[in-house]
């Protein structure tokens, strides 16, 4: 009788600890979610009401032009910064992992102040520094190019130049998490191997990578879902143009919600949006899963 006793009452504080995180959960995630599922099949404007619409939003959505230039926008920004920033922060994370001391912690300041800036900031830093006729990288373009060009209103640079902004402004936090994996690999595999006369190319390829395969494959996953959920940086610099080049799904949402005041449209482009990353990163991670177990 004691031992059913103590079972309800463990049970009980199991469920006094859980209820709040569920509570919260479900106020903050649980119900805008089934609140955007249902606002899609509607003609609703933002803030009321609608009509039942039915699948016409989706029908609309798969007939606009316009949305599958953002989808084609957003794979090929997720193309410009996914594997790049990911390799990036691996070079520089094993350069910072040789310093010792107060170099290595002024590196890591260095590399991770970028990070804590906000996006209002970074972009008007890039702005300046990227400026058609003051921007102090003008020349560096100009050697190459042969010419000045306006970046943010070229539809050849503007994606590559957010994708640049975007990797300079993020990569901070990717360089932590690859420093992390690293100082978790045993020194003693590495005194290991080089007793067995392994050079610093075997070194990496086959004790540092397969050991940091993980952190990779965790690096890569949410670089892809936060690529796919570009807005910030696109709507400050070019705001999608020019003439869409750099017009992806979350500025589409924007535009539909905030200025035309089509919700039930917004929410079906959201939800369409949410559907894919929820797809892509699952697989992604599901393939980086099987060829960490190959390593």
């Amino acid at each position: 009788m004691a031992m059913i006793h103590n079972r309800s009452r463990h049970r009980l504080t199991a469920y006094s600890l859980i209820l709040p995180f569920v509570a919260i959960f479900a106020l903050v995630f649980g119900y805008p979610v089934i609140e955007v599922i249902r606002m899609s099949f509607t003609d609703a404007p933002l803030i009321g009401e609608g009509e039942w619409v039915g699948w016409d939003n989706y029908k609309r959505l798969f007939s606009d032009r316009l949305f599958y230039t953002s989808v084609i926008n957003n794979g090929y920004f997720v193309l410009l910064t996914v594997v790049p920033t990911t390799v990036i922060a691996l070079m520089i994370s094993l350069a910072v992992n040789r310093l010792s001391g107060r170099m290595q912690a002024l590196a890591l300041v260095f590399f991770f102040t970028p990070y804590v800036l906000p996006v209002s900031v970074v972009t008007q830093i890039w702005a300046w520094m990227l400026d058609f006729q003051f921007g102090i990288l003008q020349p560096v373009l100009e050697f190459f190019t042969g010419k000045p060009v306006p970046v943010f209103k070229n539809p050849f640079w503007v994606m590559p130049a957010v994708a640049l902004v975007t990797i300079w402004w993020t990569n901070g936090f990717n360089v932590l998490l690859f420093i992390a994996g690293l100082r978790n690999i045993p020194e003693e595999l590495y005194e290991a191997a080089k007793l067995d006369g392994a050079t610093r190319r075997q070194l990496f390829f086959r004790v540092t990578w397969p050991l940091l395969w993980p952190v990779t494959a965790l690096v890569l996953t949410l670089q892809l879902i936060l690529q796919l959920k570009i807005f910030d940086q696109v709507y400050l610099l070019s705001e999608g143009g020019p003439f869409n080049s750099s017009y992806v799904l979350l500025l589409m949402v924007y535009r539909e919600a905030f200025q035309l005041n089509n919700g039930g449209y917004a929410a079906a482009v959201s939800l369409v949006l949410f559907l894919l990353i929820v797809v892509i990163s699952v697989l992604q991670f599901q393939l980086l899963r099987v060829g960490g177990k190959d390593k």
